[in-house]
């Protein structure tokens, strides 16, 4: 399949396929014309490399999970592929705490700007 058919069965844009084509998580074949062709089983691979990036997964962290990119079902894990699932998981829980102090801050604000207005 071209890459437009692509992107629309996998539910992405050309221009991410692309970009996953030159970080080396996808591949394709040329045809006469130059277009790039995908076979069948890219789209799964599409999707899971999606699902990846949207837990929290970078495209370098995506790379360990190559092997099992293909499957509708992942397999087991490698134990590279857990160190960076639980090193993922450890920035977004960073984050999301750093997230909670500043909304606590913000409450805190305007809880205190609302009683200094009189009336």
């Amino acid at each position: 399949m071209r890459i437009g058919e692509l992107a629309r069965v996998a539910g992405t844009s050309p221009r991410a396929l692309r970009h996953y084509e030159q970080a080396g998580l996808l591949t394709s074949e040329r045809a006469p014309n130059g277009y790039r062709v995908y076979d069948d089983g890219a789209a799964v691979r599409v999707r899971n490399i999606r699902g990846l990036l949207d837990a929290g997964f970078t495209l370098e962290d995506v790379r360990p999970f190559l092997g099992c990119l293909d499957s509708d079902a992942f397999g087991p894990p490698s134990a590279g592929a857990l160190r960076i699932a639980r090193e993922r998981l450890a920035v977004l829980e960073r984050r999301i705490a750093a997230q909670h102090e500043t909304r606590d801050r913000l409450v805190a604000a305007i809880a205190a700007a609302e009683a200094a207005v009189p009336g």
